[in-house]
């Protein structure tokens, strides 16, 4: 076997594993790392000034290429930076090799960080090299278990002498494996006897649809069947958000979420059943119905019948049994039933035509607000970037009005946050840019969330990412002030009760413009909703990152 420094054997396994990008922000740790890629120039070294930005900047590559992505933190201080975003990459199942330098094995008497403490919450796999011999199949391991399904982190860290020792070993890919979990034809059967008695079917679906490539499935199967269609989250394209059939986002476990399910006798849900994150006492543990069946196909099994009554659980990707599942629905209906879908959807489409018209009223009467509200802007931005678009939506509470005002109807035209921590999208949109170099990037990020990550925009002058970063500025936490009224209306039952919102507001507005000009990205105030339109079209024209700073109403 031929001999080699650790450090030599890390830089060819990521040459072996087809890595092109190393995003990070170095420390003393990784010294030994940042001399050895003098010798691999062609892994790209993307620099950050904030480890969160690396973060979020590889778990949007990752999505958008479909294959994991590396990331190199320092030691236990930097590494602390980037666990926020560490636990979205594991809510939503992110592909991504995290790695860390750390102290010479010799020196545990002194202190020395076990830093597989820090990221195993986060993690399907986390361990650190000691010696040379172990990094190679470390490194193989971590690239394994990241993309295989159940998709999601892996970490490895590496003691300084694994990196500067040398040893015998050999160098190799890992695998790439079929993993597909065919559902069993027993458990279709079953499937397709609940689904067609069932007269007021819903469909929820998640992102995992998007990652197994099922949107057109997914879409014959809700024709095929007249069920109503929600999204539990949609940070990717998960369903047609024009299609007649689709209603929505919702909360699971929220009160106002809860009258949606009453008449429905089966729910058949794909993917995680993201709850919107219900932090109060008091929570719903049961998010429909005693009465309604549900049926949940996820390709982890942690989720599907752990926490919720279950009455089919397939542990499969949405794309696998939709294969399966809709030719066999197909070979069963009569055309009694075909008739009773036919009614259905043109009572869905009904409802449909009336919620878009209420959006159509809500943005009407808000066109002309001053401050900006959050309806015109979203509007106006969709009217005027091109078809081709790629849309990172870190919006927060604006989120509701761009998923309204926007169409998405391709695959990979839209990417979202993923859990509970703020801060992913300045990063978020350098990761999806980097992948799709010639397409625009537009990045819509309340302003709560972009000073999280604001360190950022450096990086994108510094590659010079032709970005268009949008802020919405309302100067407060709005979510955690809807969020408030809620605890105060729902747990505490208080529902005259004014609050205070103690530590919400921000007295001094964050100037935008200024931190994006500081960094060498040209900057744009606006607060006239006239201007929104020209200031769009010219930062799309501008051929470098542009930060467009709009003041919009932050009102509850």
């Amino acid at each position: 076997m031929p001999k080699m420094t650790g450090k030599k054997a890390l830089m060819e396994a990521l040459i072996a594993e087809g890595t092109e990008y190393i995003f990070g922000n170095p420390g003393t740790s990784e010294t030994a790392i940042m001399d050895e890629m003098e010798s691999y120039p062609q892994i790209k070294y993307k620099l950050v000034m904030q480890e969160g930005v690396a973060m979020g900047m590889a778990d949007a590559y990752a999505r958008a290429t479909l294959k994991p992505s590396f990331v190199n933190l320092h030691i236990e201080t930097g590494l602390a930076n980037g666990l926020s975003l560490l636990h979205n990459a594991k809510e939503g199942g992110t592909p991504m090799v995290l790695t860390a330098g750390n102290l010479d094995i010799r020196e545990s008497a002194r202190g020395r960080t076990k830093l597989t403490d820090m990221t195993d919450p986060f993690t399907k796999f986390s361990e650190e090299a000691t010696h040379p011999e172990q990094i190679p199949s470390l490194i193989r391991r971590a690239f394994m278990e990241a993309k295989t399904p159940p998709t999601g982190p892996t970490f490895v860290a590496f003691s300084a002498n694994s990196l500067d020792h040398t040893g015998e070993m050999d160098i190799y890919p890992s695998p790439q494996n079929s993993s597909l979990n065919m559902p069993d034809q027993e458990s279709i059967e079953k499937m397709v006897d609940l689904i067609t008695k069932a007269k007021k079917p819903i469909i929820i679906v998640g992102d995992r649809v998007s990652q197994s490539r099922a949107t057109s499935e997914l879409t014959e199967f809700a024709e095929m069947i007249g069920a109503r269609v929600y999204s539990s989250i949609y940070s990717e394209m998960n369903f047609p958000s024009t299609h007649p059939q689709y209603l929505g986002g919702i909360r699971l476990g929220f009160p106002e979420t809860n009258q949606l399910f009453t008449d429905s006798d089966v729910i058949i849900a794909f993917g995680k059943l993201n709850s919107g994150y219900y932090m109060f006492s008091k929570p719903d543990l049961r998010f429909f119905p005693e009465q309604t069946k549900l049926v949940h196909i996820d390709v982890d099994i942690s989720g599907v019948g752990t926490y919720l009554p279950t009455d089919i659980g397939i542990t499969s990707d949405p794309k696998s049994t939709l294969i399966k599942l809709i030719p066999a629905i197909e070979n069963t209906i009569s055309g009694t039933y075909r008739e009773e879908v036919r009614g259905r959807n043109t009572e869905i489409a009904v409802t449909k035509n009336s919620l878009t018209n209420s959006w159509k009223q809500l943005v009407k009467n808000r066109w002309g607000s001053s401050p900006i509200s959050a309806e015109r802007l979203m509007t106006d931005i969709a009217a005027s970037v091109p078809t081709e678009t790629i849309i990172v939506n870190d919006a927060v509470t604006s989120g509701t009005a761009l998923l309204n005002a926007f169409n998405f109807e391709n695959p990979d035209s839209v990417y979202g946050g993923r859990g509970g921590a703020l801060g992913w999208g300045i990063g978020g949109a350098l990761g999806i840019k980097l992948a799709n170099p010639n397409k625009p990037v537009v990045a819509i990020i309340g302003d709560g969330s972009a000073m999280m990550t604001i360190q950022g925009l450096w990086t994108a002058a510094n590659e010079n990412l032709p970005i268009v970063y949008v802020i919405c500025n309302n100067s407060t936490y709005r979510i955690l002030k809807l969020n408030m009224n809620l605890y105060k209306n729902h747990v505490m039952n208080e529902e005259k009760s004014e609050s205070q919102f103690i530590g919400m507001d921000f007295p001094i507005r964050p100037n935008f413009v200024d931190l994006a000009e500081g960094m060498g990205v040209h900057g744009q105030k606006i607060s006239d909703p006239s201007k929104i339109k020209p200031a769009i079209n010219d930062a799309i024209n501008y051929g470098g990152p542009v930060l467009i700073d709009a003041i919009i109403d932050g009102t509850v």
